[in-house]
């Protein structure tokens, strides 16, 4: 049986999403967690792979769990696991929702859109330094948002992808790109695109900031688009402004809908 499990996190002590060697990660975690309550290795699979220190206020995995051992827990098995992994998780990792979906289902390949939120500020903030990238000048961000509108005329997004990742092709489909104010001293870029590549994100904040300083302007935003160079590029902001906020998927995924 397979189950969607959605979740949010703190990314700040965590080497990314995705397990790797000798460093922290939030799948390990979860994965650990799972192992001890249903006393089987149960793998599971994000939507994304977020890098170290980006946060996920909604993050959605899948994972099997063997119809008999469903059968022998408490019931409803969904409720139990999720208060189980919660009180065994650390406090930086939350489990909203756990909900069984179609044994084909699978958390990357059926999303439809995800969307991020990039925060910066312009003002000293003793309680966003965490969570939000520090702006000493106030960039132009009504020029930003004119540069920004430019990424819905282009679909290979190469110069804004880490070099030498495993996918077979860098296009995307970006539905929304804008920054927006907050209040006096934070903003906001709100991003949603069906797929981003690794580093997407970070790399198109950074660049677009090179246009709200006056060091890029708007036709050679779009010129970097089009080179398909990532040395062309901005530098990428830090992650820990960088929040995964929306993962969408189509309806017939789910079976039990809660």
């Amino acid at each position: 049986m397979r189950f969607f499990l959605t979740l949010s996190y703190d990314g700040t002590n965590y080497s990314g999403w995705q397990t790797q060697p000798n460093a922290p990660t939030v799948q390990e975690t979860i994965e650990e967690a799972l192992a001890t309550l249903l006393r089987v290795s149960v793998p599971i699979v994000g939507a994304g792979r977020t890098d170290a220190g980006v946060h996920a206020r909604m993050m959605v995995a899948h994972m099997d769990v063997d119809e008999d051992r469903v059968a022998a827990s408490p019931q409803p098995f969904t409720d139990w696991l999720r208060e189980k992994l919660n009180r065994l998780l650390p406090p930086d990792i939350a489990i909203q929702h756990i909900q069984q979906v179609r044994d084909d289902a699978h958390a990357r390949f059926d999303a439809i859109a995800r969307t991020y939120i990039y925060y910066v500020h312009t003002a000293k903030l003793p309680f966003g330094r965490d969570y939000s990238m520090r702006l000493f000048t106030p960039p132009d961000f009504e020029a930003m948002n004119e540069a920004a509108a430019r990424l819905f005329k282009y679909i290979d997004f190469t110069s804004f992808s880490k070099l030498h990742t495993d996918v077979k092709t860098n296009n995307c489909r970006i539905m929304r790109a804008q920054w927006e104010q907050v209040d006096q001293s934070v903003w906001t870029f709100t991003i949603q695109a069906d797929r981003f590549l690794r580093n997407m994100v970070r790399a198109i904040v950074g660049t677009l900031l090179e246009v709200g300083r006056g060091r890029m302007s708007v036709e050679e935003f779009c010129q970097v688009i089009e080179q398909k160079d990532r040395c062309s590029a901005g530098t990428s902001v830090p992650g820990r402004g960088l929040f995964l906020t929306q993962v969408d998927y189509p309806e017939g995924v789910f079976i039990d809908k809660q």
